[in-house]
């Protein structure tokens, strides 16, 4: 389908192979999300949520099955096409903000561009500025991360994991380690993103008021989808 970006087909997962510790963490996941999707990813500690998330932001292999990424089939790629997809159509947003300190918030948002580029310019600049000035921090750009608050600091991630215009971000627990208030606003801040750019959320979180609030609530279970609302 044109509007779909991301698909997952009978996607399993073991450790140890062909060993006496053989374990398989994911059991045939299925799953497709379309352009401008917003879905939360839940379950328990364990579920394999954090094994399935790598394997969509390529960054581990499925042991078998499919996964296509905005049409194009990632399981025949190697690694250097895996790197420059993932840099190309993957954003990530973790619990903790992982920016550089030393750096203000509009060079943490163009690092991105630098490493695709090699060098600044003033079209980075301007990009980073619109996407500061998206996430309500205009007038921070200049400050350094790290005299920023939690909230703010996340913002700036959100706004460096759309630095390069992917069509899916991944967020995993990107409000674990905020007070409510500052998650509500994250969180919506997101919701925002997505509704307005077209970007596809897959969302990690153990937050049910916030999963409810989602398109979509996909529930991982013991490495299997047991359910979706």
């Amino acid at each position: 389908m044109a509007d779909e970006v991301l698909r997952l087909e009978n996607i399993c997962k073991s450790y140890a192979i062909g060993t006496p510790a053989e374990t398989e963490v994911l059991h045939g996941i299925d799953l497709n999300l379309k352009k401008g999707e917003f879905c939360a990813l839940i379950g328990p500690s364990g579920s394999g949520k954090s094994t399935l998330l790598n394997i969509v932001g390529l960054l581990d292999r499925p042991t078998s099955g499919k996964l296509y990424l905005d049409g194009e089939d990632t399981t025949t790629l190697d690694e250097a096409a895996l790197t420059r997809l993932r840099g190309h159509s993957i954003g990530f947003v973790f619990q903790y903000h992982h920016l550089i300190s030393a750096f203000t918030a509009l060079e943490n948002v163009m690092m991105p561009m630098l490493l695709e580029n090699g060098r600044p310019n003033a079209a980075m600049r301007v990009k980073a500025c619109e996407l500061l000035e998206n996430v309500g921090l205009t007038q921070w750009q200049d400050h350094l991360a790290t005299n920023m608050s939690g909230g703010q600091q996340q913002r700036v991630a959100i706004a460096r994991a759309l630095a390069l215009q992917p069509s899916l971000v991944l967020a995993d627990e990107p409000t674990g380690n905020l007070d409510t208030k500052s998650a509500n606003a994250v969180f919506e801040l997101m919701r925002h993103v997505g509704a307005t750019s077209g970007t596809t959320f897959l969302f990690v979180t153990h937050n049910m008021s916030l999963a409810k609030q989602c398109d979509r609530t996909v529930e991982l279970v013991d490495g299997r989808i047991v359910g979706e609302k």
